[in-house]
């Protein structure tokens, strides 16, 4: 096929990102931009590898990145184009503004909701909880090191009194750096904030983005404390469905229409509590409505590492968003969750509202604990413990959905997870959620009901299945247990 254009990609050999993962980004960019349009048929991987003086194999690699993602679709004996399913990114006017970010005026409320109970309960119970890591893979030895010398450097140089509330430099620019090359933004380290967990740093986005009576809108199904943070700032919180293909932008859409959205609470890589991944369809529809009713996307990659069937997914903090995304994230379930190490990604008025946020708190983080991990970012040992416990986690989660399929497959379905730590299983109709739930308990098995992560607490017949924190052993005998409240 005869195309009379070149695409316009610059490769940057500074960049630190792999030369097969710029080439995708800026794919992206050119589809969201509305220089690709969908349908549009793309170069051969010969023509472009030859134009980009590159391997082949390079950009061979760069479309299967995008293929698996959604932005590209195969034809036979035709070639490669851009996904038909896409909607074009046109230029949308915008809705009245309504209001700018982080003028909201506050009202201090207190939060207070009920959080999950604890999973360190009796050692006799098997806990299936909600995704969170095995803190017996932590390598103590390197961790204990790196807390040493967060405590003996600073204490000699006087360097552990009051620091910047935004958090420990080094560990921003460590986070900074991790972002723009492993996840294709283009962020420094003012325009980062230190939180302890991912739900610290929903809270300070909803204290900044929100006033009373203000709309937010999360997933008909969703993590709860992330609802009950924009709750205690006096917001309207308005729900929408999902999908196999994520969230449902036609009723985004109809919400947006009828109220003044303020926000969204979204979580597109790993949803929550589902595990869909958002396509890419959806996300470039998000985004376009996000322009057009001026709204901003909070967007929580709560476990972005934990991918298992190709590269992680570009956040849409990655694009040109155009300050309307606020991006989440967490070092907590690299590590351990009792560590508390999350953050927020923002433009840098935004990131100076969240540390006057921080001072009311707590006036600033661990400073230790930010060395400690800055220090392990930096020597690459983070990098390291990913790759090892990635490894374990992928086994652990084929080892579950066997198990689920030889001895629940009579009650149960489901579809495998690409990432997270965590299985959604659905229940076969007929069965009671609530009597399973407490039949499970009496096996000493502790399992989620769907109706936990909804807003209006449905009977939903599924469940939320953690396995990161379970090995082997604990895995079959907590199915072999669930079986018999099954037949129960």
């Amino acid at each position: 096929m005869l195309r009379s254009w070149k695409l316009n990609i610059v490769l940057k050999s500074t960049s630190g990102l792999a030369v097969y993962l710029q080439i995708a980004q800026q794919v992206i960019d050119d589809i969201q931009n509305g220089r690709l349009a969908p349908a549009t048929a793309m170069p051969g991987t010969r023509e472009l590898a030859a134009h980009l003086e590159v391997n082949r194999k390079t950009v061979v690699l760069a479309y299967e990145e995008l293929i698996a993602q959604g932005w590209l679709i195969t034809q036979n004996r035709r070639g490669t184009f851009v996904s038909s399913k896409l909607p074009s990114f046109s230029i949308y006017p915008l809705a009245n503004k309504l209001t700018s970010v982080g003028s909201s005026i506050k009202i201090p409320l207190v939060a207070d909701y009920q959080t999950h109970p604890a999973s360190t309960q009796s050692q006799a119970i098997i806990d299936f909880n909600d995704g969170i890591p095995d803190t017996r893979l932590i390598p103590f030895d390197i961790l204990s090191r790196a807390f040493r010398h967060a405590l003996l450097a600073p204490s000699k140089s006087n360097r552990l009194g009051y620091g910047d509330p935004k958090g420990v430099l080094a560990l921003r620019n460590a986070i900074a750096t991790m972002l723009n090359i492993e996840r294709g933004l283009n962020v420094d380290a003012d325009q980062i904030c230190i939180a302890r967990g991912s739900q610290m740093g929903i809270f300070l986005a909803a204290r900044v983005l929100t006033k009373p009576n203000d709309y937010v809108i999360v997933e008909n199904l969703s993590y709860p404390p992330a609802r009950e943070a924009f709750r205690s700032c006096g917001a309207n919180i308005l729900t929408v469905g999902l999908d196999d293909h994520g969230i449902d932008v036609i009723a985004l859409e109809k919400l947006c229409r009828k109220y003044p959205i303020r926000a969204i609470y979204v979580t597109p890589h790993h949803q929550f509590p589902t595990t869909v991944m958002m396509t890419a369809e959806r996300r470039l529809k998000l985004l376009i409505l996000a322009k057009q009713y001026d709204f901003t996307i909070i967007e929580d990659d709560y476990d972005h590492e934990f991918h298992f069937s190709h590269h992680p997914v570009f956040p849409l903090a990655s694009t040109s968003h155009h300050g309307r995304v606020v991006y989440v994230g967490s070092l907590s379930k690299v590590l351990a969750p009792g560590l508390r190490v999350g953050y927020l990604v923002a433009s840098k008025e935004f990131i100076n509202q969240c540390a006057s946020e921080v001072m009311l708190i707590d006036r600033q983080g661990n400073s230790v604990t930010e060395l400690a991990v800055a220090e392990l970012m930096e020597s690459g040992e983070i990098k390291r413990h990913i790759r090892r416990t990635l490894k374990v986690y992928n086994e652990r989660r084929n080892i579950l959905m066997d198990l689920l399929q030889n001895e629940l497959g009579d009650f149960v379905n489901f579809d495998p997870p690409n990432g997270g730590l965590a299985i959604w299983l659905r229940l076969n109709d007929g069965i009671d959620i609530n009597k399973l739930v407490q039949k499970a308990l009496l096996e000493k098995v502790r399992i989620l009901p769907a109706s936990l992560f909804s807003e209006s607490l449905l009977d939903i017949n599924a469940i939320r299945l953690g396995f990161g924190s379970l090995n082997a052993t604990e895995l079959a005998a907590g199915i072999q247990r669930l079986k018999r409240a099954f037949n129960a």
